[in-house]
């Protein structure tokens, strides 16, 4: 009996073992991957293959464009990670460490089922500069080649697009009746992005999605005949997030802005010039549009509008642009500038609910819950409501606080919550910030607390004039709600 029990011990110990050598040879050795190696190696015998190069140059020693764009592509592959060996770089940030590609380095991809690999040769006695050379079988020779070229243009392009540095063009006032320099530019550095701006997380998901697609649709807009181009109108009341969210767009899309101030056009060949001196890959933006068609000494008119919306001047010049207007409401607009085609989707932007109030919180506060949370959302939840913009003011001037924050946001709620408050927050926020100074300097803060309600009345009397002027196309922020 004791020997029985002992030979299974043995036997135990020897299993054991065995799976330990075995665990050893996978992966501290490699054998899988030198496994996969020959095999692949021994595969090769039994396809033809053919190459092709792309060289850095031409006969005329010109750059070729195609070599510069592999060379992008193949950087972006996620496949570099496995190679045998890579180069590591700085990215632009100092934090960032990009992958590059090494001398004679094999990179392997996959395109519509078929292996393909690239080789990228330098220069040496044979090769008078550097090129890539693709591997592909020729069996998916015919299938493949002419796509998957066409593939590595389009994701190039795309990257190209988006380390970009981002401009925003702003129209100034046409004096002389030039047709030249009508825009301006500075460098576009709004940091906003989807992950920052406070929206319902379907929503914003579904708009990401919509653009995604509308950056694959050349070829289908193409195909039926239609400009490539995608409309927003964004509503609702001011101080709501409609100015982030462009930005947002414009970061997400990799795409300048140009910004028309209706106020400096002339006339309507005036807008129509504008349009014709934006480039592509653009976010093309009119703000507070509505007020401007209520203006009857605005010198733009809605026929005007109408025709830079959809004009034959339109479909000459939009191509890869997005066009987007806000407004703070479309209950009192002409139908005809809401239709599709001048408008395809409409976004609602509403007051300030509880879920978006915990992205601010979030956001602005680094809370992801607290104690006071039930208070805030049973204020929320008995109708009132304030801007995301007067919400993110009060959690700034407490931000060193988050139960003041919190207790402020809820006063604001009780007494002002109707969405009109800007004036009694800029008092609430005056009151905080001199308490904090009095308390830091004593009587010496008198003077800081006068200067600061000047500031304080100069900023909440612009919120306050900004908010006095302020067939259904796809309307998302609809469709969220009946979702």
């Amino acid at each position: 009996m004791l020997g029985m029990v002992w030979n299974s011990f043995i036997l135990l110990i020897l299993i054991f073992g065995l799976l330990f050598l075995i665990r050893v040879l996978l992966f501290k050795t490699g054998l899988i991957y030198v496994t996969k190696k020959w095999w692949r190696v021994i595969e090769d015998c039994f396809h033809v293959y053919q190459f092709f190069k792309v060289p850095e140059f031409n006969e005329n020693m010109q750059e070729n464009q195609l070599y510069r764009k592999v060379y992008i592509y193949l950087n972006s592959l996620t496949s570099i990670e496995d190679s045998d060996f890579t180069n590591l770089f700085t990215g632009k940030k100092s934090n960032e460490i990009v992958l590059g590609l090494d001398p004679n380095q094999t990179i392997e991809d996959d395109f519509l089922g078929a292996r393909v690999s690239w080789i990228n040769q330098e220069k040496n006695d044979t090769n008078t500069c550097k090129t890539f050379v693709l591997k592909v079988r020729k069996a998916d020779k015919r299938r493949i080649l002419r796509p998957y070229l066409q593939h590595i243009h389009t994701v190039s392009d795309e990257l190209d697009q988006k380390k970009k540095d981002l401009r925003l063009y702003i129209n100034i006032q046409n004096h002389h009746r030039s047709q030249e320099g009508r825009w301006r530019s500075i460098p576009f550095t709004h940091p906003s992005t989807f992950e920052t701006i406070a929206m319902e997380s379907d929503l914003k998901n579904k708009v990401k999605s919509d653009l995604e697609s509308f950056l694959k649709a050349k070829q289908f807009y193409h195909r039926l005949g239609r400009v490539w181009k995608r409309s927003f109108l964004l509503y609702g009341p001011s101080g709501t997030g409609k100015s982030s969210f462009v930005a947002a767009m414009a970061n997400f899309l990799g795409y300048d802005v140009y910004d028309i101030d209706l106020s400096r056009v002339s006339e309507d060949s005036d807008l129509n010039m504008l349009l014709l001196q934006t480039t592509s890959k653009s976010v093309i933006l009119i703000e507070d549009l509505d007020r401007f068609l209520a203006d009857k000494s605005t010198a733009v008119s809605l026929s005007g509008v109408l025709n830079f919306m959809d004009g034959i001047l339109n479909s000459c010049c939009l191509e890869e642009r997005v066009m987007v207007f806000t407004m703070n409401s479309k209950e009192l607009i002409d139908p005809a500038l809401l239709r599709p085609g001048r408008i395809d989707v409409h976004i609602h932007f509403p007051l300030c609910d509880f879920s978006a109030f915990k992205t601010l919180a979030n956001s602005y506060l680094g809370l992801k819950d607290h104690k006071l949370f039930p208070q805030v959302e049973e204020v929320f939840q008995s109708g009132a409501s304030l801007s995301p913009a007067e919400i993110g003011e009060l959690m700034i001037a407490n931000r060193n606080s988050p139960s003041r924050a919190l207790k402020s946001v809820i006063t604001a709620l009780q007494t002002d919550g109707d969405g009109r408050g800007s004036s009694s927050i800029g008092r609430r926020l005056y009151n905080t910030w001199s308490r904090k100074s009095s308390d830091e300097t004593g009587d010496s803060g008198s003077m800081f607390r006068e200067n600061t309600v000047k500031e304080i009345k100069k900023l909440y009397g612009l919120l306050k004039i900004k908010s006095s002027r302020k067939t259904q196309p796809f309307d998302l922020s609809t469709e969220q709600k009946e979702g």
